[in-house]
C-alpha cells in the first residue's frame, strides 16, 4: 500500500526522478528518463510492483526530515529503542550513468537496518534475473541492467534482494544502484561519499543564483530547485510532473501521465525562471520550444516528450491497481492528439517575454511564429478542448479564443517593434474581431462574468488570467466582476476549483480537489486590485499545503485534506514563484507588456 502522495519526496539528476516515501521506501522510479518505463511501480500497486525500501529493522519510534539546505539531498532521521539513524538520498548529477546513492549514518545506538531490494521492469510486469557479483548484484531484463553495490553482504529472499546490518555510532554505510544497458558492460562504480559532496556542491552552487530577497524565499527557493530537478539536462523541457495517473479524486478515473513537456506551461516557466534569475535554464527551455514547434503549423502539438518527439500513444497498464485504487493507470497521453487554441497564445507569449527577458530573438524564429499565426487564423473560431483538456467534444472556450487574441497582439508587437515583415492590417483585423467575440459572447450579464464557453453560466478560473495577459485593464469592470464571482462560487474551503466539475459536461465523472495554480493566480488578481493583505494571507495558506519538504501536487482535497494529482507539479510550483515576486512588487505589479503601452479597447 503506497503512502499518501504528501509522505514522498523526491530525488534526481535533471534526467530522471525518483519518490522516496517517509518509511525509507523508493516507491517510484523511471529508468532512465523522466518518461522511461518505471522500474519502481509501487506508487500505483503495492511492494510486488517494485520498490526499495531501507529501513531501521524495528518500527521507529518517531521519524523526521529535510532537505539538506539549498539542495536536493534528502535525509530522514528514524529514531527507535534501539538508537537512531539518519538516511541520506539523492542522485548525483548524471555522467556516464545514473545513479542513486542511498547513505546510512548511526547517530547513536546500535541499530539493526534491513534494505529490500525489489526491481520489476516495464511498471512492475518484469522480474528480472539477479546474480552475485564483487560487493553487490547484477539484475537484467531485456536491455535493462541494475547494478547494486555495498560492503553488506546481500541475498535473495522471495524474488527480493535483502540485506541486513547493524549501523554503530558514527558508522556510515553506502549503497549505490547504477542504471546501464544490458548489452554493455556493468557501469563502473562510484564512490558515495564523493558523490555526495559534489552533489551537494551542485546544488548549492545552483541555489546561489536566485534572485529574490522576499519573506517567502525558503518556499520560493525549493519551488525552483523543484522545476530543476523536472528540467531534462540534454534538451531544456520541462516535464509537467513526475508521475503517472495519481488522481485528481481518490478512487475515480481523472489519472492522467503528465511525465511529457506542455507547450501550456511555456509561458508562466519562462517569466518564473528569468524571475528567479535563471536565464540558462530559460533559454534551454525556449530552445526546445522552438525545436518542438518545427515542422507544419497545422500539425503543432498541445505537448511533447523530453526530446520533443511527438508519439504519445495512451495506453493502460491493466495489472496495476492504481494508487489508492484509482483505475486505470494511464501511459502516454491522448490529450496530445487534440485541438487546443490557447497553445498559440502561450508560445507567442513565450517567444515576446523572450526578448524582453533575455534580449534574444532572431528573424528565424519571428518566421516560424508568423506561420503559427497564419495558420491560427484559419482556425480559431473553430470550438476545442480548452485549457482543461476535455474528453467531452470540443467547445467553444473562452480561454481559447482570449489565448488566440494573445497570439495576434503579441505578434503584431513583435513585428511592430523589429519592423519584420508581416500582413500587420490584417493581424490587427483579426485581433479585434476576436476582442469583440468574446466580449459579446463571452460575457455573462447576469453574473457579470466572463464565462468557460460562450453562451453559458459556468464559471473558469481560468479566466483570472484575462489581466495577466492583457486582455483587459485591471480597472475594466467586466474583468473585475469575473474576479469577483469565481471567488465567490468557485471558492471550497479557501482554495479554488479549476471549474464546477458537477455542473460541466467535460466527459468525466465529477469530483476533484481544489487546483493550485489556480489559486495563486487569484493571489495575483487580488493583489493587482489593491487587496495585497487578502492576497498575502491566501498566499501564505497555500503555503500551508505544501509537505514538510515545500514540495506540492497538483491539487488539494480539502474534504480529506490531502494533496492529489501529480507530483510533484510543476504548474503549482511555477504558480508559487511568479505570485511570489507578484506580491514582492506590491503596488508595482510587473507588467505583462515591457515592450509597449498595453492595447486600449
Amino acid at each position: 500500500m503506497p503512502l499518501r502522495i504528501e509522505d514522498y519526496g523526491i530525488i534526481g539528476d535533471c534526467e530522471t526522478s525518483a519518490l522516496v516515501g517517509k518509511d525509507g521506501s523508493i516507491d517510484w522510479l523511471c529508468w532512465p528518463d523522466f518518461d522511461s518505463e518505471a522500474c519502481f511501480a509501487a506508487l500505483l500497486g503495492d511492494e510486488k510492483d517494485g520498490r526499495w525500501k531501507l529501513a531501521p529493522t524495528k518500527p521507529p519510534v518517531k521519524s523526521s526530515r529535510r532537505y539538506l539546505e539549498h539542495t536536493l539531498v534528502l535525509e530522514t532521521t528514524f529514531e527507535n529503542d534501539e538508537g537512531a539513524v539518519r538516511i541520506l538520498d539523492f542522485m548525483p548529477i548524471r555522467g556516464a550513468n545514473s545513479d542513486v546513492v542511498r547513505i546510512v549514518e548511526g547517530l547513536h545506538g546500535n541499530v539493526s537496518v534491513r534494505s529490500e531490494l525489489c526491481l520489476r521492469f516495464s511498471y512492475g510486469r518484469t522480474v528480472p534475473w539477479v546474480t552475485k557479483i564483487e560487493n553487490g548484484i547484477r539484475a537484467i531484463a531485456g536491455p535493462d541492467l541494475v547494478v547494486l553495490r555495498s560492503p553488506i553482504e546481500m541475498h535473495g529472499e522471495k524474488m527480493t534482494t535483502v540485506a541486513e546490518f547493524v549501523v554503530k555510532p558514527g558508522e556510515r554505510v553506502s549503497f549505490t544502484m547504477t542504471y546501464g544497458d544490458s548489452y554493455h558492460a556493468d557501469p563502473r562504480p562510484i564512490d558515495a561519499e564523493v558523490s555526495l559532496r559534489e552533489t551537494e556542491e551542485f546544488w548549492r552552487k545552483w541555489a546561489a543564483k536566485l534572485k529574490y530577497e522576499g519573506p517567502y524565499a525558503a518556499a520560493v527557493e525549493r519551488s525552483l530547485i523543484t522545476l530543476k530537478a523536472m528540467t531534462y539536462k540534454p534538451t531544456g523541457g520541462v516535464v509537467a510532473a513526475m508521475t503517472t495517473s495519481l488522481p485528481e479524486a481518490l478512487g475515480g478515473p481523472r489519472n492522467w501521465d503528465y511525465r511529457y513537456c506542455w507547450l501550456r506551461d511555456t509561458t508562466f516557466t519562462l517569466l518564473a525562471l528569468m524571475n528567479g534569475g535563471y536565464y540558462e535554464e530559460a533559454r534551454a527551455w525556449h530552445e526546445w520550444l522552438l525545436r518542438a514547434l518545427a515542422g507544419s503549423p497545422d500539425q503543432v502539438q498541445i505537448m511533447y516528450s523530453i526530446t520533443g518527439s511527438r508519439t504519445l500513444i495512451e495506453w493502460e497498464a491493466n495489472w496495476l491497481a492504481g494508487y489508492e485504487g484509482s483505475t486505470p493507470v494511464r501511459i502516454g497521453n491522448a490529450a496530445s492528439e487534440q485541438l487546443q487554441l490557447d497553445i498559440y497564445g502561450e508560445v507567442l507569449d513565450a517567444t515576446f517575454h523572450a526578448f524582453h527577458g533575455m534580449h534574444r530573438h532572431r528573424e528565424e524564429d519571428f518566421s516560424l511564429m508568423s506561420s503559427l499565426v497564419n495558420h491560427l487564423e484559419t482556425i480559431w473560431q473553430q470550438p476545442d478542448q480548452g485549457i482543461w483538456e476535455s474528453r467531452s467534444g470540443p467547445q467553444q472556450f473562452t480561454y481559447s479564443k482570449m489565448m488566440a487574441w494573445v497570439a495576434f497582439d503579441r505578434a503584431i508587437r513583435l513585428a511592430e517593434h523589429f519592423s519584420y515583415e508581416a500582413p500587420l492590417e490584417q493581424w490587427k483585423a483579426t485581433r479585434q474581431a476576436i476582442h469583440d467575440e468574446i466580449c459579446e459572447k463571452g460575457f455573462n450579464p447576469q453574473l457579470n462574468s466572463f464565462t468557460q464557453r460562450y453562451g453559458s453560466d459556468l464559471l473558469d478560473s481560468s479566466l483570472l488570467l484575462m489581466y495577466e495577459v492583457g486582455f483587459l485593464p485591471i480597472t475594466d469592470p467586466r474583468l473585475q466582476g469575473t474576479i469577483a464571482a469565481i471567488e465567490q462560487h468557485l471558492m471550497r474551503d479557501g482554495f479554488l476549483l479549476r471549474y464546477d466539475s458537477s455542473k460541466s459536461s467535460d466527459g468525466l465523472p465529477s469530483g476533484e480537489g481544489a487546483f493550485i495554480a489556480c489559486s495563486f493566480w487569484l493571489v495575483g488578481c487580488l493583489n493587482a486590485i489593491g487587496r495585497e493583505e487578502d492576497a498575502r494571507k491566501l498566499f501564505e495558506r497555500l503555503l500551508s499545503l505544501s509537505n514538510d519538504l515545500g514540495l506540492l501536487s497538483e491539487e488539494y482535497d480539502p474534504a480529506k485534506k490531502r494533496l492529489v494529482g501529480n507530483f510533484p507539479q510543476a504548474f503549482s510550483h511555477i504558480a508559487l514563484v511568479n505570485a511570489a515576486f507578484q506580491l514582492a512588487d506590491g503596488e508595482a505589479v510587473r507588467q505583462r507588456d515591457p515592450m509597449a503601452k498595453q492595447v486600449q479597447f
